[in-house]
Parts: C-alpha cells; structure tokens; sequence
C-alpha cells in the first residue's frame, strides 16, 4: 500500500532530511585522505543526537553504522571501518535520520582530490541524473518516466544503471511502496499522485550493471570491480510540482571549503527546485 503524506507529514519529513544534510555537511567539513570511515560515521551520529534525533540506518536490520560508507567499487551498503581514505578515493556516503517518527533518506558522493578524468566524469553524470529523474516526479507522470530520464541520460553517456536496487517511498518507515527504479519505459508503472514522497537515488557504474554482494552480507561491489557513484533526494509529489526535501546545498558549500574534496562541475538542470 502506498502512504500518501499530508503537508504536515512532509514537513515533518522534510525536518529529518535537514538535519541528515546537516550530518553530511559536517562530514563534508572533515573529509580528506588519511580519515576513517569510522571517524566520520562517529562525526555523524553525534551530529543527529545534537539534533535530538536518531540515526535512521543504525541497527536497521542489524546494519552496525549511522552510515553507508562506500568506497570506488563499493556501490552501496558499505560498513565504515578503521580503513583510512587515500586520495582519488570515491567516498559515497548515504545517511538516514528519524525524527517525530518520520524518516529522511538522502547520499552524496565525495571524490578525494584530484580525481581521474573518468571518475570525475562519474560523479558529474550521475548526480545530473539525479535532477533529471527528479524533474519528472510532478502529478501526472509516471514512476517508468523517472526510471527512463535518468536511465537516457546516463546509457548516453556511457554508463551504466543498477538494476539490482532501486529508491523507494519514505515516510514512517524507512522503505515504503512504491519502488523507484533507476530505469524503465516513459508512461508506464504508477501513476505519481499529490503527497507521494519517494527517495530518488541513482547508483551509476563506470563499467558494466552486474553487481555482488560481499562476505560482510551488506555491501554491494561492482563484479568488473570497476568504481561506482550514488546520489540520493528526498522528494515529494506536491500539486504544482516537486518539492526537494534534502538539501545538498548545504554539503556543496562545505565542500567548496574542503581543498581535499573535488569541486565537481555541477549540471542541475535549472527546472529542479532546490531548497
């Protein structure tokens, strides 16, 4: 069953995706080579309880971190470890926050400096395709027209799309009805309804789709052992069109601070809103 949200549950919503930026921000501020990823996932989680809200991945299903912390061929789920980042890392990181019993769900990935051409190229495509999806989640179309801008655009690029996960609704529970795939037909699948809040999240490969799990049960692993990248929106389906509840804005600006971060150049398409 699929949990339409009224205003007052998508502000709610919309609280806990601020203070997860917030904690990515804060992560962002601190990110360089020779940090761990169980440094940064401690920065993160004392940030949300300084917010007097919880972590929203920690203990989820028995998952051990307040983040999803992968690393070049890690596409999502990774455990944060005592492994320090070296440079020309790519760092995603996805974070969940609960708050007032409402989730938010949102990730960015980071490329320790300097970065190849191709892996810069990676990050620059998959994060436009992020906009491109959300562009289209507006009353009226449907969850295939998501799947298939983002899918366009990046196959024209030369990358390739997961099949193996995909978004999903947010709202009470982490992961609701419906799923939101990174790929699909224009037109097809269900039609996106006013209070619709779903998690945009595209997880682009620089080689070929197929992906493993690792010996740890979480983290998936490109099979080519090529690099990943993942960025993730919050969204809702308001009357008059989309309503980005994350808000990347305020990790882009720590990391125009950060020497050590790769200051990517951007393409948001100018028809999505931004906080």
């Amino acid at each position: 069953m699929i949990f339409y949200k009224t205003d007052e549950e998508i502000e709610l919503i919309r609280q806990s995706n601020l203070i997860l930026c917030g904690a990515l921000a804060a992560v962002a501020s601190e990110l360089k080579p020779g940090i761990t990823g169980l440094k940064i996932d401690q920065i993160a989680e004392t940030y949300i309880r300084d917010q007097k809200a919880e972590p929203g991945f920690k203990g989820y299903r028995g998952f051990p971190g307040t983040l999803c912390i992968s690393v070049n061929n890690q596409v999502v789920h990774g455990i944060p470890t005592d492994v320090a980042f070296k440079e020309g890392d790519l760092v995603s990181i996805d974070c969940g926050v609960r708050k007032n019993g409402y989730y938010g769900d949102s990730a960015y990935t980071f490329g320790l400096g300097p970065l190849s051409d191709e892996h810069k190229r990676l990050l620059e495509v998959t994060i436009t395709s992020l906009y491109l999806g959300i562009e289209k989640a507006v009353p009226g179309n449907r969850i295939g027209d998501i799947g298939f801008a983002i899918q366009d655009y990046v196959e024209k690029n030369n990358f390739s799309v997961l099949r193996d996960l995909v978004g999903h609704g947010v709202g009470r529970s982490l992961h609701e009805p419906p799923e939101v795939p990174n790929f699909g037909r224009p037109g097809k699948g269900i039609v996106l309804k006013e209070g619709l809040v779903i998690a945009i999240e595209p997880m682009i490969n620089l080689g070929k789709k197929e992906v493993r799990q690792a010996s740890d049960g979480w983290t998936i692993i490109t099979k080519d052992l090529l690099a990943s990248a993942h960025f993730e929106h919050t969204v809702a389906v308001r009357k008059n069109g989309v309503d980005i509840l994350s808000d990347h804005t305020i990790i882009e600006a720590e990391i125009k601070k950060n020497k050590n971060i790769e200051h990517l150049s951007i393409n948001i398409p100018i028809f999505a809103p931004r906080n």
